[in-house]
């Protein structure tokens, strides 16, 4: 993860600007700098990052499901074709056994 930039010195400056001594606005922004640091912070440029791998890997998943598909619509038109052959196998069976003997 990223470091979030501190800049101690303005922050001094604008805590003595604001009345404090400067020894008490130094402990506090070396508190605050210190507390930055502990804590790890995503940046912009980390997100940015988290998004590109995770749309490559959507768009990787993508691919094998539609490679999946395709093979699960080649063997759906197999049996479509398998099971027309075995219902027309039947229905002659049907006509021969029961229609073609009483002509």
């Amino acid at each position: 993860m990223g470091q979030v930039s501190f800049d101690t010195l303005k922050f001094v400056e604008t805590l003595e600007s604001a009345g404090l001594p400067t020894a008490q606005a130094k402990a506090i922004s070396i508190a605050v700098r210190e507390s930055h640091e502990a804590v790890d912070v995503a940046t912009k440029r980390d997100l940015e990052d988290v998004r590109k791998d995770l749309s490559a890997k959507i768009s990787d998943v993508r691919k094998d499901l539609q490679l999946e598909m395709s093979g699960i619509r080649a063997e759906q038109k197999l049996i479509r074709w398998m099971l027309g052959a075995g219902i027309l196998g039947i229905l002659s069976l049907v006509v021969k056994a029961f229609l073609i003997p009483a002509l």
